[in-house]
């Protein structure tokens, strides 16, 4: 379960098959998170982010980020009182990153690796 705005980790087919309508021809989910309400997506492509809007969250933004927009991105690990690690990635063109947070469940290394894989093609 997801407390305080935290991503946790989702099955990536699941998320696939909730999402196929977003995705293109033959594009892959790597990794998919959960944030209360919205969705984070990595696919082979680009990063997704699904922003559920308003109270009943029936109103929905996609923000699609193709890797090559990303000019560089950090993660910060969980400590010991801290929980929670947090992705930060910053898009060409912009001077404040998008800041996510995910609960200590979430392998943030994972979630570095399959940036790495994808931003340095």
């Amino acid at each position: 379960m997801a407390l305080f705005g935290n991503a946790h980790t989702i099955d990536p087919a699941k998320a696939a098959h909730d999402y196929a309508r977003l995705l293109g021809p033959g594009e892959q989910v790597h990794a998919a998170y959960l944030l209360i309400r919205d969705t984070i997506l990595l696919t082979d492509r680009r990063l997704l982010l699904v922003d559920k809007q308003g109270l009943t969250g029936k109103k929905i933004e996609y923000h699609s980020v193709p890797y090559r927009s990303i000019t560089h991105f950090a993660v910060e690990t969980a400590g010991h009182l801290d929980l929670d690690a947090e992705l930060k990635i910053w898009l060409s063109g912009t001077e404040v990153p998008i800041t996510k947070t995910f609960t200590k469940g979430v392998d943030i290394y994972e979630v570095q690796a399959i940036l790495t894989q994808f931003v340095t093609r």
